[in-house]
């Protein structure tokens, strides 16, 4: 069972994208459990259902993190409905399809980059100006380890994971001299549902790569994010946290 902080996020709000399922849920899990507020941004309202239904006091909106407008449209319901946003987790994302980059339609990368790259974008770009207001805010992008090293097979979710590095440490310095922290991590692969987008053979590959051999369990990346998200993690920023079972060699 994970340890729990009682009262650690006491009086804070936050929105985790793709907060309905995997990470994003476990996430939403802890920061409730310790005293936190919750608004889970998903694309599909039949999975905000289902999350509400484990996870106590959720509050749901429905974006497609992909769309600009509608991304500023769910910031300001998240501000009016919470009355803040402290915290911004940003989860959601999609792998694409497994195959050599050659063979990949511009169909499917240009999907890959609007949702893990242009998403992040978006839904950092719609808060850290409330932030700023506040002088206060904890942003956290979820990279991947695919980032760091490039996996075989898959490009496109490799590319955006590595983009999303580059954004998080370029903000994290824009941001320096303020009250908001952006970092990232970048976990290994972990069992959850987007284990459903990856062929058999790619879910081999990856946890052949894995020290631990085990893949990562959500509970534990959720651990992680819940410090870098708190107030204690206040001297860092422009960050990446490994959480790889060993994988990462830098």
């Amino acid at each position: 069972m994970p340890m729990s902080f009682r009262g650690r996020f006491a009086g804070r709000s936050a929105v985790i994208t793709g907060g309905a399922s995997g990470i994003g849920l476990a996430v939403a899990q802890r920061i409730v459990d310790e005293g936190g507020r919750v608004s889970i941004w998903d694309r599909d309202p039949a999975q905000i259902e289902r999350a509400s239904a484990v996870v106590a006091n959720l509050r749901g909106v429905t974006v497609d993190v992909a769309d600009p407008a509608a991304v500023e449209d769910a910031a300001r319901q998240t501000i009016e409905a919470l009355g803040a946003v402290d915290i911004l987790v940003t989860s959601a994302a999609i792998t694409g399809p497994n195959m050599t980059m050659w063979e990949y339609s511009t169909d499917d990368w240009r999907q890959v980059v609007d949702i893990n790259i242009n998403g992040v974008f978006y839904c950092n770009r719609a808060l850290v100006p409330h932030m700023l207001e506040r002088n206060y805010g904890r942003i956290v992008n979820i990279a991947s380890i695919a980032g760091k090293e490039g996996n075989p097979n898959a490009s496109a979710y490799s590319t955006s994971k590595a983009a999303v590095i580059g954004m998080t440490k370029s903000l994290g310095k824009e941001l320096a001299k303020t009250k908001v922290t952006v970092n990232c991590v970048t976990p290994a692969a972990v069992r959850t549902a987007i284990f459903q987008q990856m062929s058999q053979q790619h879910i081999d590959f990856m946890l052949s790569k894995i020290p631990m051999a085990r893949f990562g369990e959500v509970e534990e990346v959720a651990a992680l994010i819940s410090w870098i998200a708190s107030e204690e993690c206040s001297f860092t920023t422009a960050a990446v946290f490994d959480v790889s079972g060993g994988r990462a060699t830098y």
